[in-house]
């Protein structure tokens, strides 16, 4: 199997059609599974047994200065250089415009000299404005949530742990705004790292410099509440530790890299699906699963509950949510239910037919979670290295018949209606970021962005409808070369076909939301928090273990964590049986 054949060794009964999973409601309810990057990144830790350390903290009592972590691979040793300044209360802010923050970062490629250090030092803090070489990999912001901040380091300095409540409030210490990499700004180009074993899985280096900057976020408490507190000062608990993540703020830049790569976004989704497919086909459970998944809904029940947000929209769906895994609770509980032939896929059609999308994309991962053995090789089918052809030589006919069978969400949406293309995607001229315009309300229509996959495939069709079948493309796009570049992406993305979101992106209800939250369930964040419909605040590496914990048997037992309890629930894939 490769990252750009995935084959599906299942029953097709099993798989969910693309028409059903590329809607944007069901994108919009995505969480993560034991295939999103984050939980691939740590097993490979483990697997290898990385080492870790903290090779330089040169700071004074305020926590202000320069600090280096590094993370030694089998070959090769990262090292995140971390940048901690004072910022003026008015100018803290998590929008994209900030010219400051609390601290700054580069995943530095091997361990940096003196000379490298003080480089990044005139550089980095000014994020955008500096100048990076291909030594550095990712270029890093983030900002401390201040009140959970201070209460964690006025807690341990008085030699007693933080307030739990507050803490699960947030979940975090520090967001980051910004994890650039692949060659922004002057790093590292994706191609210097692709054919690392370490690199190859998506985002791999970007969420390595989001867990090194975990690891920093929590080490800093515990030493400004030592500077504080002196021998009186305690360190965080174990429980604690391992709750804590790393917030992130994500807004519209994310969205466009959905529709820029459809191949690398089909090995994703075909991976997640396959998984499902494959436990959906399971006609006599696998020893203690079906028990694994009863544990695991007390566990997320409390998770659910400690999901705090401010949206009505998000807080109404997690009411929802919180009341169907109550009653799927109580369904399970007639073992006449579950314990019969095909379990899993009995578990999944009674929650499909009876509870909200965001209970059956929950239900998903949970189905999936106990399973490791038999899904975790999908990880490695979700990279890709294809590159889109133009087949000048394909007949019209064929074209014609492609977009008939495989775009008919597309072709049967009404784009003469106003509320159909209400929106436009643009770039700012000032940071060069994605927005999300109204037309007649916002500036910058003229400068609209390739992004209306839809309305392209629609115009397509009918200027197809008028021409003659004896044409070869090439003959075509000579007469309309305006038609060129949705051609190509026909071409190669019939074959993968969940490579395409099947819904109007320029349509009046649609939500940019939903492209975040699909995107980042993959990457493996939770809690999403919408401040609005084009960003959202979220947690990463919540539970997860810390690098003193990588080598444990329970290192990949941290889905959908809780405050003050050993992470995680019953796990099947490793030694550690943990209990509830």
């Amino acid at each position: 199997m490769t990252a750009d054949t995935v084959l599906l060794d299942i029953d097709s009964d099993f798989m969910r059609p693309p028409e059903q999973v590329m809607r944007l409601d069901r994108m919009g309810s995505s969480f993560p599974t034991r295939l999103s990057f984050m939980r691939t990144l740590i097993r490979r830790m483990s697997k290898e047994n990385w080492k870790f350390e903290r090779t330089l903290r040169e700071v004074d009592k305020d926590g202000h200065g320069v600090s280096v972590y590094s993370a030694s691979t089998p070959s090769r040793t990262y090292s995140l250089i971390a940048f901690t300044q004072e910022i003026p209360p008015e100018m803290r802010t998590d929008r994209v415009i900030a010219e400051v923050w609390d601290a700054t970062f580069n995943l530095f490629d091997g361990i940096p000299s003196q000379e490298d250090i003080d480089y990044l030092a005139n550089n980095t803090p000014k994020q955008e404005g500096g100048r990076y070489r291909p030594s550095e990999l990712v270029l890093a912001r983030a900002n401390k949530s201040l009140r959970v901040f201070e209460n964690v380091i006025a807690s341990l300095a008085e030699g007693a742990q933080p307030d739990l409540d507050l803490l699960s409030s947030v979940g975090y210490l520090m967001r980051t705004t910004a994890v650039y990499g692949s060659g922004k700004f002057g790093c590292a180009d994706r191609a210097k790292i692709a054919d690392r074993e370490e690199c190859r899985a998506p985002f791999q280096m970007e969420l390595l410099a989001v867990y090194l900057i975990r690891w920093f976020t929590i080490d800093s408490v515990e030493e400004l509440a030592k500077e504080r507190g002196g021998d009186k000062a305690v360190k965080l608990n174990t429980n604690t530790r391992q709750f804590i993540g790393v917030g992130n703020s994500t807004g519209l830049g994310m969205a466009p890299f959905l529709l820029k790569h459809p191949a690398l976004i089909h090995n994703w989704v075909v991976a997640k699906e396959t998984a499902l497919a494959r436990v959906r086909s399971i006609e006599t459970p696998i020893q203690g699963t079906l028990e694994v998944f009863l544990k695991s809904l007390l566990q997320v029940s409390q998770h659910v509950d400690e999901w705090n947000v401010d949206d009505d929209v998000q807080a109404h769906r997690i009411s929802c949510l919180t009341d169907e895994i109550q009653a799927l609770r109580i369904w399970c509980e007639d073992e006449s239910n579950i314990f019969r032939p095909y379990p899993w896929n009995g578990i999944y059609h009674y929650v499909e037919d009876n509870f909200s999308l965001e209970c059956q994309e929950m239900i998903v991962s949970l189905i999936i979670e106990p399973h490791g053995s038999l899904v975790d090789d999908l990880a490695d089918t979700m990279s890709t290295t294809l590159i889109p052809k133009f087949k000048a030589d394909m007949p019209l006919t064929e074209l014609k018949a492609i977009v008939k069978d495989c775009y008919q969400w597309a072709t049967t949406i009404d784009f003469s209606l106003e509320e159909s293309q209400h929106h436009f995607w643009y770039y700012s001229e000032d940071k060069l970021e994605p927005r999300f315009g109204s037309k007649g309300v916002d500036e910058g229509v003229e400068q609209e962005m390739p992004l209306a996959i839809g309305r392209d495939v629609h115009d397509l069709d009918e200027m197809l409808s008028e021409t003659k079948d004896e044409m070869l493309i090439a003959e075509f796009v000579m007469l309309y070369p305006q038609f060129r570049h949705i051609i190509r992406r026909i071409q190669n993305t019939f074959l993968r076909p969940y490579s395409e979101v099947q819904d109007n992106l320029l349509g009046e209800s649609m939500r940019p939301l939903d492209l975040l939250r699909f995107k980042l369930a993959f990457f493996g964040a939770s809690k999403f928090d919408p401040r609005s419909d084009l960003w959202t605040r979220i947690s990463m590496y919540q539970g997860a273990p810390m690098p003193e914990q990588i080598s444990e048997p329970n290192h990949d037992c941290w889905s959908f964590p809780i405050v003050g309890r050993s992470q995680s629930y019953p796990c099947m894939n490793c030694k550690c049986q943990k209990a509830i």
